[in-house]
């Protein structure tokens, strides 16, 4: 294990040392991590990730919560006024009839899916993640509203999905007859209490913070480990009264963001280190979960892949952006740029504990195969598609224009964490 393990923190390293080469090869930090998973874990055997699943689960809970607050957190009500029509439109409109046709597709071509399991399939692949098309974000080709409106909508979709996920879980359970059959009526329960509790703490806590610092009572340096705490505090006292934890961290994140008055930096250090967690996410991906699906792929789940990634992203998005008054190129080029990664992969791991193998058995590799296709085609298009689509736009965003956006999610092309306004223009 200490082998194991110091093999896990060189590889940490050496991304640092060369993060910055990569981007000339338009290599991200998930794609790496995936790789070098598959190469060092099943490929030479050299890495042995083999983990008891109480350790898999703690790890994929744990970095989920602190993605869901901090994407919550660092949200600016106040930036997204300009454009709220397209975010309600995206995530009100859109996220359902991803979700809907989604399940609906998995009902109809994957053997065994149906009904809560063909849910599941859909609201674990409808969130996306920016962090997969980060050359595209942080290319001032792009104009910058579509870069900021594809990153807000990366930001929040998880969080709104995760209780469709939860729910589905609970009715496959139920079915299953691993839970008893008035399972999905407590997840809604469960889902109500962690959506009020977490607003009473990221309000609490918000006003806390914002007295304390004004009045001097709290250094700034430890802020960052306080908020740390707060976040996974939200979850396991939610868990605790009977919540649902992830829907507590995402509420009380954005309860948070509104009232906490403290300086960025504050989310920064709690962003980082989810950060770190997820390369482990991105690294078990590659050496645990792909060679144990890859066993069980069919070749409906690889059409469904292709499908979740085109049909089913696309097609809601140019229904619900219709009459919105962007051109059919920038539709296209939003629905397109709906990368699925962290917060699927997580979704996927979720299923694993919470369902009995032949329950899980025919999700797993349709979650896989998305994700895995998603890494290698978002990856390998976002460069050239930013600079066609770019070029053809329109105006470019004017340099050192200040920042009022999310950071892309995760780990980006040059490392750990890296906000777009860092390198190059701001999206704004």
């Amino acid at each position: 294990m200490d082998g194991t393990l110091s093999l896990v923190l060189l590889l940490l390293f050496l991304w640092c040392l060369c993060s910055r080469r990569m981007e000339r090869f338009e290599l991200t930090a998930p794609a790496a991590f995936v790789l070098l998973g598959l190469l060092l874990g099943e490929g030479t055997g050299v890495l042995d990730l083999d983990l008891p699943h109480e350790t898999v689960k703690a790890l994929a809970e744990v970095t989920l919560v602190w993605v869901l607050f901090t994407d919550a957190a660092r949200l600016s009500f106040r930036a997204l006024r300009p454009e709220l029509g397209l975010y309600v439109r995206l995530l009100g409109i859109g996220l359902p009839l991803c979700v809907g046709l989604g399940a609906l597709v998995a009902a109809a071509l994957l053997p065994g899916v149906s009904g809560w399991s063909a849910l599941y399939v859909g609201a674990a692949l409808a969130p996306t993640d920016a962090a997969l098309g980060a050359t595209m974000m942080v290319n001032p080709v792009v104009p910058a509203r579509i870069r900021r409106l594809i990153n807000v909508e990366s930001g929040l979709n998880d969080g709104i999905a995760t209780p469709l996920v939860v729910l589905a879980l609970a009715g496959v359970s139920a079915a299953e007859h691993t839970a008893g059959p008035d399972a999905t009526g407590h997840a809604l329960v469960e889902l109500a209490v962690g959506a009020a509790y977490g607003a009473a703490v990221g309000l609490a806590a918000g006003w806390l913070l914002r007295t304390a610092l004004r009045n001097g009572w709290a250094a700034e340096d430890f802020a960052g480990a306080g908020v740390l705490a707060l976040s996974l505090l939200g979850y396991t006292s939610a868990l605790a009264i009977g919540g649902n934890g992830f829907v507590a961290a995402f509420v009380a994140g954005l309860a948070f963001g509104t009232t906490h008055g403290a300086p960025p930096r504050v989310l920064l250090y709690v962003e980082q280190t989810g950060a770190l967690l997820s390369v482990l996410v991105w690294l078990a991906f590659g050496a645990v979960l792909l060679p144990e699906v890859f066993a069980h792929v069919t070749w409906q789940a690889v059409v469904y892949a292709v499908l979740s990634l085109t049909v089913i992203r696309m097609v809601p998005v140019a229904l619900c952006l219709a009459g919105s008054g962007l051109d059919a190129r920038t539709v296209g080029f939003i629905g397109w740029f709906g990368p699925r990664g962290l917060a699927s992969i997580i979704f996927g791991l979720l299923a694993v504990e919470e369902l009995t193998p032949a329950g899980a058995r025919p999700v797993l590799p349709v979650i896989a195969c998305t994700v895995l296709l998603s890494v290698l085609a978002h990856g390998l298009t976002s460069a050239p598609l930013a600079n066609r689509y770019g070029k053809a736009a329109g105006p470019v965003t004017p340099a050192g224009a200040p920042s009022q956006d999310l950071p892309v999610r995760g780990m980006a092309a040059g490392g750990f964490h890296r906000n777009r306004g860092r390198r190059g223009p701001s999206p704004t």
